[in-house]
């Protein structure tokens, strides 16, 4: 906007005066003529008052005498003025503030120069942005006064005047529209056409423009056709406002102020946050957890804050106005200092770690961060330098590198340490044509030791152990702890296959030396896998791998020694892998799995009593897989919990078919390994799974190996006892080959004994130890008030010396093999009543 224009610029310079003795009609005739809105009344060449087209709305045309009366009597007084080089801004604040529409123009002197209205701003001001970005609708007056064409001019003058009105819509007798402003009361005033009704006065036709049009086109509308005023019509052309040159101005002054004010908010804010933000700065500087020095162009320090005396000693007493060299601790000579001004002067940026010496006299590394400050011409007027000392931060590196790359227990490398020297020594071997081996060290019931006697005893065995490996090495030999009771040795630069297998068998017997520990001496022994480069591997992984088989290899052929590594090894790896996966997959889908079960008869009279289910699993391309290998590859492959859930629910599920078909059912025994005995929620999963089938107690029983009980039998009796309130018969299953605890036996909540298999099959073979070993577990299950059953029972000889011996229950190829479910049920379950007939 072009606001700083003086007034003198745009003013009308044609002053159009008057005397007061003049009457009414005849100023307004001049007024008319000339198209002025105000006339100036003057006597002795001084301005006595001012009277305007807004006057007029204050004539009562009913009375033809008043436009007679002299102008003195009706005009305003007294005239505002403003000086000449008024700037545009200011005046158009004033005729707003002070609701004027006219100013007399002074010159220095005070004398009448020209005459100022709101029209000549709002052509002037300079708007064209401000009204090429706004509608009309931000301007207009929203509600615009209509007056029937039937009204009188009088009532009309006096309606404008009590409503404030410049100008009024006129509803015209032929459906026109039609205005009257101040402009058109002027012309009345002047030729008197008397008390008559507005419709034919109204000037016609009315000109429109609608609420979304730009106020720059209105504007123009306004200027092309030389009035004053244009009707806002809606969407529907009906009339909703007026709009003027006077509401132009006054919507451009309210979005001036607005801009003003913002501007002046937007000051305080920006001079209020650059106190806040140089009081910050201060806080931050004084509260920094990093030293900071500030110099001269000399180097003479200026400023030091807290933290600088934290970590030096010296106060800022002690240190502004002195160099930073009383912090020089001597480690670094000319050249390290000369390189670091070059870089400072060269960029003016130097960060890096440096030596420096506290008051007291400590060494100290500290990161220094140096930086020149510039004045706008670019000179040196400051260095800054922040500093903080990372000497804990170094040893703490130190530390968690040692902690990244050794066990925190014993001290010896890790596995990703040992498998980076392992990478390096194979690259050693390959250009030098050499071999080297990996040994796999596995600690021979070490479980058992560190639950039996606790965690802190087994940390100081594997201590002893790490210890005495280390011992029995060469001098460039690598022992690491990869976890648990494992360790992995590296052999590098091996001249024959001879020194793996010495060094093998010394770290056998070294292992195997009794140990002695809070008093207690002891002895546990060591399995090794031995893999060696290139025979069996050329990678670290395979290496390891192969090392880990061959270790397995030695602890199934009977622990506490080595094997070296052979390729059928990891082809028998393989298909364990393997079988692993298809195992896992069909407790998934089912495929392959069945379960038999085999009857048990009560021996006097042949009554079918219950049956043990065994699980069957044939895999289509690996063949049929023995149930033990099964139990094996479920405790190895982590699958106990799919173990559990399938052979509960295809009991219960065939428990519930027998049932619907008619079948008499008998109760069902599951044999338990001692994972799956010890499973912390196994009693709840029995429980939950008879619920969801609507099983009564007493279907589902139980046999667990004899050692299974007795290595803890005080938790094995709440276990039992949860077991026995849910189910059937608890039965311990191979009782006589384990160390029985007698003494524990009675206190375990067991209702069955059943003898194994190898004593029962030995019975008609002559041997008189296990006739009598069958008579003593008779005896005690007699005595106990136990169930006692034979295994394995295939001649009828083992029978009837059996009966001899009151053995109730049998179970044996003798009076069936397990079966499938259907086959079953065909057999045993029509007729309860006797031993079948066939023992096929």
């Amino acid at each position: 906007m072009s606001q700083e224009l003086p007034i003198e610029r745009i003013m009308q310079t044609g002053l159009l005066t008057c005397e007061p003795e003049t009457p009414l009609w005849m100023a307004a005739e001049r007024m008319a003529a000339r198209q002025c809105s105000s006339i100036i009344v003057i006597k002795a060449g001084q301005p006595l008052g001012i009277w305007t087209e807004h006057d007029a709305l204050a004539v009562n045309f009913a009375d033809p005498d008043a436009v007679r009366q002299p102008v003195s009597e009706v005009m305003s007084r007294p005239v505002a003025s403003l000086h000449c080089s008024t700037p545009m801004s200011e005046a158009a604040l004033r005729f707003n503030a002070e609701r004027r529409r006219h100013f007399l123009v002074v010159d220095d002197a005070g004398a009448p120069v020209g005459i100022l209205s709101q029209t000549d701003v709002a052509l002037n001001q300079g708007l064209e942005p401000y009204l090429r970005l706004r509608e009309v609708q931000a301007a207009m007056r929203q509600r615009a006064l209509v007056l029937e064409g039937t009204q009188l001019l009088s009532q009309a003058a006096r309606s404008m005047r009590l409503s404030e009105c410049d100008a009024v819509v006129v509803k015209c007798g032929n459906g026109e529209l039609g205005i009257l402003t101040e402009r058109d009361l002027v012309r009345f005033v002047a030729r008197h056409p008397g008390n008559t009704p507005i419709d034919g006065l109204a000037s016609r036709p009315l000109l429109t423009v609608y609420q979304d049009d730009t106020l720059i086109a209105a504007r123009d509308l306004l200027m092309n056709h030389r009035v004053r005023h244009l009707a806002v019509l809606d969407d529907s052309d009906e009339v909703v406002g007026l709009l003027g040159f006077r509401d132009m101005l006054a919507s451009a002054e309210c979005l001036y102020m607005q801009d003003l004010r913002q501007a002046l908010e937007q000051r305080d804010q920006a001079l209020a946050k650059s106190r806040e933000n140089l009081q910050l700065a201060e806080r931050v500087i004084d509260s920094s957890l990093e030293g900071i020095i500030i110099t001269d162009p000399a180097n003479r320090i200026e400023f030091v804050n807290r933290a600088f005396t934290h970590m030096t000693g010296y106060t800022a007493e002690e240190a502004i106005g002195r160099t930073p060299e009383i912090l020089s601790s001597g480690r670094h000579d000319a050249a390290f200092y000369g390189q670091m001004w070059d870089a400072l002067k060269r960029s003016g940026y130097w960060r890096g770690e440096i030596w420096n010496r506290r008051k007291s006299g400590e060494l100290y590394l500290e990161m220094l961060t140096i930086t020149a400050i510039t004045d706008d011409s670019g000179a040196v007027t400051h260095y800054a330098a922040l500093f903080s000392d990372i000497t804990h931060m170094r040893e703490n590196e130190e530390r968690i590198r040692k902690l990244a790359y050794y066990d925190a227990l014993t001290g010896l490398p890790n596995r990703r340490l040992l498998e980076d020297r392992l990478e390096l020594a194979i690259r050693h071997a390959h250009r030098n044509q050499s071999r080297l081996a990996v040994i796999f060290v596995d600690l021979d019931h070490f479980k058992e030791v560190n639950d039996a006697l606790g965690h802190a005893f087994g940390d100081e065995l594997l201590v002893m152990m790490s210890e005495r490996l280390q011992l029995r090495l060469r001098e460039d030999d690598t022992l690491a702890r990869l976890g648990g009771d494992e360790f992995l040795i590296l052999l590098p630069d091996l001249e024959e296959v001879d020194e793996v297998t010495r060094i093998a068998r010394r770290l056998v017997e070294a292992v195997g030396e009794p140990c002695v520990i809070e008093g207690q001496e002891f002895r546990i022994g060591c399995s090794l896998g031995i893999s060696l480069y290139p025979d069996d591997a050329t990678t670290a992984e395979a290496l390891v791998h192969n090392a880990d088989v061959a270790m397995y290899r030695a602890k199934e052929e009977g622990r506490n020694g080595y094997r070296l590594y052979r390729n059928e090894m990891n082809l028998q790896d393989d298909r364990q892998r393997a079988l692993e996966k298809a195992l896992h997959d069909a407790f998934i889908t089912g495929e392959g799995l069945q379960l038999h079960y085999q009857p048990i008869f009560e021996r006097e009279g042949g009554r079918l009593y219950g049956a043990e289910a065994l699980l069957r699993w044939h895999h289509p391309l690996l063949g049929s897989v023995p149930p033990i290998d099964i139990m094996a590859l479920v405790e190895r492959a982590g699958l106990l919990p799919q173990l559990d859930e399938y052979m509960l629910e295809q009991i219960c599920t065939q428990l519930v078919a027998w049932n619907v078909a008619g079948s008499a059912s008998v109760p069902i025994s599951i044999n338990l390994s001692a994972r799956q005995f010890w499973q912390p929620e196994l009693p709840v999963r029995v429980a939950t799974k008879l619920k969801q089938h609507n099983l009564q107690p007493g279907l589902l029983g139980f046999e667990i190996a004899e050692r299974t009980l007795l290595d803890k039998p005080q938790q094995a009796a709440v276990v039992l006892k949860r077991l026995r309130r849910l189910a059937g018969d608890v039965a311990i299953n191979d009782f006589g080959t384990g160390y029985a605890a007698l003494g524990y036996l009675h206190e375990l909540p067991i209702n069955m004994l059943k003898i194994d298999r190898r004593f029962v099959q030995r019975l008609d073979s002559g041997q008189k130890g296990s006739a009598a070993i069958v008579a003593a577990v008779a005896g005690l299950a007699r005595e106990m008030e136990l169930c006692l059953a034979a295994v394995g029972v295939e001649t009828e000889s083992q029978r009837d010396i059996l009966g001899r011996h009151g053995v109730e229950l049998i179970q044996g190829y003798l009076t069936g093999r397990a079966v499938p479910a259907d086959l079953f049920a065909s057999r045993y379950l029509a007729s309860r009543s006797g031993l079948p007939e066939s023992t096929s």
